[in-house]
């Protein structure tokens, strides 16, 4: 594939991600002043049931169409009614089951929202299909015009409800309307609409690639989201709410980063799947640059995330603080499993791929028994979910020694410069914060002070990561 096609791909993947996140963002924000934390606290419970069903609705065949050297009109066709299928019986399931979820939880009113909710479920088997086809196909100019449409149709759709008092309605009529959005917008842009050609021995052979992706997904899945099933159980929907808020702020930053780097490595790797050297290449690439950028991010989020919290969000929400602390260690290391996970699915070893997750599964949940039980405290859990993704890192690159021969040794020592060049910034401008001033000019100086500490740090010390994004810079200033 020519480089320069991969370079647009990720140049339109990272503007739509951008997009995206930042109209989102801001939606979040005008809602967040709307509602309160209780009604946040409400959705997330019932997107735990939400999410799981989404695993099975893809059942692992995105991956594996994305992932399939020839895939024809038959194989997407097949796909979409294979999905369609299960979305329509994880309705009726979790349609039925709402009662039992509202007593779960003890609050029957979750039973209507439920209900309406997971309605979600049908229209997100068509898009699955629709963004397996832009990633094989590196359409990512039309996701971006699809999805930056589609989050601006609902934000308009969730304020204009809060405005009215709808209360967690709102938020349901934002989620509802996000897919449809999506659905029509992609319609317009990539024109794929599914044929009447069906082959079940096609769909056999994407699932046995497949079901070890669905099984990975749906273990990774249940864990992520159990954390929030046992924190709106144990406490209550306020607190659940706080722990989602103080998540968003560094999923934001790093889905812009990360995720655009992941969409486009996995098709991108999968056509060198034979080339060892070359996957391994293009993996330490993607790994040390988004790198460069997140940690740097990430420790300077801890640093100025209580005045961020206070401006945008009011005081109301500054109990979230401290989940934005810890949730700021986990994602910081998430280029480093993506790169890891890619390069791994994409030479076909989804076998390994699935061992991985129930790896990482087994002491994920006994970290989270020690959390739950031996402390009584939210924030014990998020600790606990900080300290296993530190562990899977070294988990994730272990199957890529073998493969690739890229060592523990070497991915430390791509990544170490971004990581003492971050922790060195975050430490001189921390005291900055005890400054009486306004928030907005807090953020401000610490901002800018970090950006300059950190571009000298790597100016100085010539690190590799940071020459080729300085001469790449060049370079294209030069045409």
């Amino acid at each position: 594939m020519d480089n320069k096609v991969v370079i647009r791909s990720l140049a339109y993947k990272f503007l739509e991600r951008i997009g995206y996140q930042g109209i989102a963002f801001v939606v979040q924000i005008i809602l967040a002043r709307l509602l309160t934390p209780s009604e946040y606290g409400i959705i997330s419970m019932l997107m735990v049931f939400v999410n799981i069903s989404q695993v099975f609705v893809q059942s692992g065949l995105n991956t594996a169409l994305i992932q399939k050297q020839e895939a024809d009109e038959t194989d997407f066709s097949s796909v979409f009614y294979i999905s369609l299928g299960i979305s329509i019986t994880f309705y009726i399931l979790l349609f039925i089951c709402a009662p039992f979820i509202a007593a779960f939880y003890n609050m029957p009113e979750l039973k209507k929202v439920l209900r309406v909710l997971a309605i979600i479920l049908i229209p997100g088997a068509y898009n699955s299909i629709q963004n397996a086809k832009i990633a094989r196909e590196m359409k990512f100019k039309e996701l971006m015009y699809s999805t930056v449409g589609a989050v601006v149709v609902s934000g308009i759709v969730g304020i204009f409800m809060a405005l009215k008092g709808y209360g967690v309605w709102s938020l349901v009529g934002q989620q509802i309307s996000h897919q449809i959005a999506s659905c029509i917008f992609l319609m317009k842009f990539v024109k794929w609409i599914p044929s009447l050609h069906f082959s079940i021995d096609k769909v056999r052979t994407l699932f046995a690639f497949g079901w070890k992706l669905l099984c990975s997904n749906l273990i990774g899945r249940i864990y992520e989201n159990l954390q929030s099933l046992v924190i709106g159980k144990k406490y209550n929907s306020s607190i659940l709410g706080y722990y989602n808020r103080g998540k968003q702020f560094p999923q934001l930053i790093v889905d812009n980063i990360n995720g655009s780097i992941q969409s486009i490595m996995l098709p991108t790797l999968s056509r060198y799947q034979n080339d060892k050297i070359k996957i391994k290449a293009m993996m330490r690439r993607a790994m040390v640059t988004s790198s460069l950028f997140v940690f740097p991010m990430m420790a300077g989020l801890m640093v100025i995330s209580k005045p961020l919290v206070s401006l945008i969000l009011t005081e109301k929400w500054l109990a979230c603080v401290p989940y934005i602390w810890l949730s700021c260690i986990d994602y910081a290391f998430m280029p480093v499993h993506t790169a890891n996970l890619q390069a791994i699915n994409a030479q076909g070893r989804s076998d390994i791929f699935l061992k991985l997750e129930i790896i990482k599964k087994i002491y994920g949940l006994i970290i989270l028994c020690i959390t739950v039980f031996a402390f009584k405290s939210p924030f014990a859990i998020a600790a606990g979910s900080a300290i296993s993704t530190l562990i899977s890192t070294f988990v994730n690159a272990q199957p890529n020694k073998k493969l690739l021969n890229y060592t523990y040794r070497e991915q430390i020592t791509d990544i170490l410069p971004s990581i003492v060049f971050s922790l060195i910034m975050a430490l001189i401008i921390y005291p900055i914060s005890l400054i009486k001033m306004p928030s907005i000019l807090l953020i401000i100086i610490q901002v800018i002070c970090g950006m300059l500490i950190y571009f000298l740090l790597n100016w100085l010390f010539k690190v590799e990561a940071f020459m080729y994004i300085w001469d790449l810079r060049k370079n294209i200033l030069k045409r």
